[in-house]
Order: structure tokens, then C-alpha cells, then sequence
């Protein structure tokens, strides 16, 4: 049978963020616009193909230090867009 991807992916750090991790986010319904990545304390580059795959399923990412990455979900839920965060505590 089919292996379902991993809905709780153990992140710990920006180099776990991957196709695989960011599975959940292209599993909801409805599809989510923009994806804000929050990295810790620092904002990390991710792998460039990482985030091509995100585009190519029709999500932009957003990848920000943690702090300024809250700030834009809560602005961009205000605004009423489909947005999720996925959030590396600083």
C-alpha cells in the first residue's frame, strides 16, 4: 500500500525543512495561497528546489526569522488570505 506522508514531521532546525516535511501544507483544503516559514532566530535560505516545489503546487512561501514571521500570518489572516505557518521556535 501507498505510505502516507508524515503529518507531524520533526522539524528541529531549518535543514530538516523539506519536500517531505512541508507535506501538510499541500494536503489542506482549501488550498492555502502563502506559506510563512518561520526559521528561529535568524532567517535561513532553504534548498532553492524546496521552494520551487511549494510554487509549482501553487503556494508562495514567505521564510522570515520566527518573530517577523508571526507578525505576517497575523497580518495576512487579518487580510483575509489562505495562509499557514510553519514556525521553528527562536
Amino acid at each position: 500500500p501507498p505510505s502516507m506522508p508524515a503529518l507531524s514531521p520533526q522539524v528541529g532546525s531549518h535543514r530538516d525543512i523539506s519536500h517531505e516535511s512541508l507535506s501538510l501544507f499541500r494536503l489542506l483544503e482549501p488550498q492555502i495561497e502563502i506559506l510563512v516559514l518561520g526559521t528561529g532566530d535568524r532567517v535561513e535560505r532553504l534548498h532553492p528546489a524546496t521552494l520551487k516545489q511549494m510554487r509549482d503546487c501553487g503556494t508562495a512561501v514567505e521564510v522570515q526569522d520566527t518573530a517577523n514571521a508571526c507578525a505576517t500570518f497575523n497580518f495576512l489572516m487579518n487580510e483575509g488570505r489562505l495562509v499557514a505557518a510553519g514556525l521553528i521556535p527562536p
